[in-house]
């Protein structure tokens, strides 16, 4: 059966973007810019986005387009005889799995905080109040699931109708919806009291802050945002490689597809600290930002229940692009490992995420083990870790030596397959730093990433 393919360059660029843009974007980029100096971090993040994020998905997309075949299936079309490179497209499927399992709960979480904003649930609650709609919602299985299904149910049922006519389509509104109603909101908070001095703290550089933080912390902050804010070492970016014509080179559409991710990560900011400093509260980080933070900020601010409802939604909008863009993964690799039909494999992972995403959900309340506290307290906080400190960056350094090792792939056909068609090109004075350095770095924040969970 011949291989679908995207109809548009811009349909792959903003399913790319919309994969790699997530809600870590909007609440953990802000406050990381913040306490790490203002603007310089924000020069050491696009430093490090160049030199970690940017090759690995340019090498992705080459895998991906070269075999023209699903994460699951790619290694064994381009890997020698006898070798085991393939081992990894099964694990990148699992995490893709693992990320789902708790993924889909907090897009669900986006959902209904976007539903109590714009039937006015939060309208006369006081600080307390707005903490406890949010320790009420964690509390209640049923109020989750039911946002869950929701979210698994509208992405396969989109993801079923096929590449073109689903994904790509839908895809295209949420994300030229979601860039939208960001400028708006970004618009409508130069307008507040403390536009001046929160845009001032967080975009200046600011030697004192990077002090307090250590210059140390700063530099493993900004590489660590930078590596995982493109949801690398998954497959992720692979499975849309696999769609595209030859007649873009892979370096230039990673470039594109990395300036929309940091759009997004630094107009959350703009959007964010004006609010923050004009009702003077802390630049938290994390859940307590975005459900107990802001919807404190909306209840103050005149039309709050408007910017409210459109921050909501943004936040909705930028959850599910990942969701459709990671489903399309499964979806795709279950089709090439079972021979079925794009809509019987949804269906089946349909029920399949929905049951998979039940221990995150009853984690918040009977579900709680003590022996999850090392990772954070939670059934969530055990699932991300797996994805985000061993998948992503252990498959982020396999689909990196694969293609400049000669056990692998080949630096050689890994350049003829990135350069091919018009727009910028990977140099071959490039592969000494792919080959010997950025492997070393991708190591460290590996070791970092455990170090730092469990020994800091």
């Amino acid at each position: 059966m011949e291989r679908e393919r995207l109809k548009s360059r811009l349909g792959f660029i903003l399913i790319s973007a919309g994969c790699a843009i997530g809600i870590g974007n909007v609440w953990k980029f802000p406050y990381m810019t913040g306490k790490g100096g203002g603007g310089a971090f924000v020069l050491l993040y696009l430093l490090f986005l160049v030199m970690l994020g940017l090759p690995i998905m340019t090498m992705e997309f080459s895998i991906g387009r070269a075999a023209r075949k699903s994460p699951v299936m790619a290694y064994q079309k381009l890997e020698p005889t006898g070798s085991k490179w393939h081992v990894h497209g099964i694990v990148a499927l699992i995490g893709n799995y693992l990320l789902m399992m708790f993924y889909t709960t907090v897009s669900g979480w986006m959902l209904h905080y976007f539903y109590l904003t714009v039937t006015g649930k939060f309208e006369g609650l006081d600080s307390k109040g707005v903490s406890d709609v949010f320790e009420n919602m964690l509390s209640k299985p049923t109020i989750m699931i039911f946002w869950m299904v929701v979210v698994v149910v509208a992405g396969m049922f989109i993801v079923s109708r096929g590449l073109e006519a689903g994904l790509e389509n839908i895809t295209k509104i949420v994300m030229v919806t979601l860039l939208v109603v960001m400028i708006i909101l970004a618009i409508n908070s130069f307008f507040l009291k403390g536009a001046a001095e929160g845009l001032k703290y967080y975009l200046v550089p600011n030697i004192s802050r990077i002090e307090e933080t250590g210059i140390g912390n700063v530099i493993t902050g900004a590489m660590n945002q930078a590596f995982f804010t493109l949801s690398l070492g998954i497959g992720a970016m692979l499975i849309f490689g696999s769609y595209i014509s030859n007649d873009r080179s892979m370096l230039g559409e990673s470039v594109t597809i990395v300036i929309l991710d940091t759009f997004v990560a630094i107009v959350s900011g703009l959007i964010i600290f004006p609010a923050t400093f004009t009702y003077g509260v802390d630049q938290t980080s994390g859940p307590a930002l975005i459900f107990i933070t802001l919807p404190n900020i909306f209840n103050k601010m005149p039309l709050g229940r408007l910017w409210g409802s459109f921050f909501f939604i943004f936040m909705s909008f930028a959850a599910f692009s990942t969701v459709l863009a990671v489903f399309e993964n499964i979806v795709s690799c279950g089709m090439d490992l079972t021979k079925k039909s794009r809509k019987q494999v949804s269906l089946f992972n349909l029920i399949l995420i929905t049951v998979l995403s039940l221990p995150c959900i009853f984690g918040f309340s009977s579900w709680s083990f003590g022996w999850l506290e090392p990772f954070g307290g939670t059934i969530l906080d055990l699932e991300d870790f797996l994805v985000s400190n061993i998948i992503l960056p252990l498959g982020s350094l396999v689909y990196l030596l694969f293609c400049v090792s000669r056990y692998g792939w080949g630096w050689d056909n890994y350049l003829k397959e990135c350069n091919k068609g018009e727009g910028l090109k990977m140099k071959n004075w490039m592969r000494v730093y792919l080959t010997f350095i950025l492997p070393i770095i991708v190591l460290f924040i590996f070791v970092f990433g455990i170090y730092d969970k469990f020994f800091k």
